[in-house]
């Protein structure tokens, strides 16, 4: 069975960054190691892993990701400490 991601990332900065993957490690190596120069995380390394969801169906992933990127940051923060009565 294949498990699409969905996670944030905390940034040095301490920016939030949320993305989708369907595979987590390699996916947080590449946002370190600065693959992509263009990319949002490139100049705000290094970032840590704040949270992750598992999905089985990629449509679901794409869904709730879309959703978490209009999310305020302070939903986030709550998302990640798991206070759920703040979300």
């Amino acid at each position: 069975m294949k498990f699409y991601y969905v996670y944030i990332l905390r940034c040095k900065d301490n920016s939030l960054y949320t993305g989708i993957t369907n595979d987590l490690e390699r996916r947080l190596n590449e946002h370190n190691g600065g693959k992509l120069r263009d990319a949002y995380t490139f100049k705000r390394r290094p970032v840590v892993l704040e949270w992750f969801q598992d999905f089985t169906e990629p449509n679901q992933a794409i869904y709730f990701e879309k959703k978490l990127k209009r999310w305020s940051k302070a939903k986030k923060e709550a998302l990640i400490k798991g206070d759920f009565d703040m979300i």
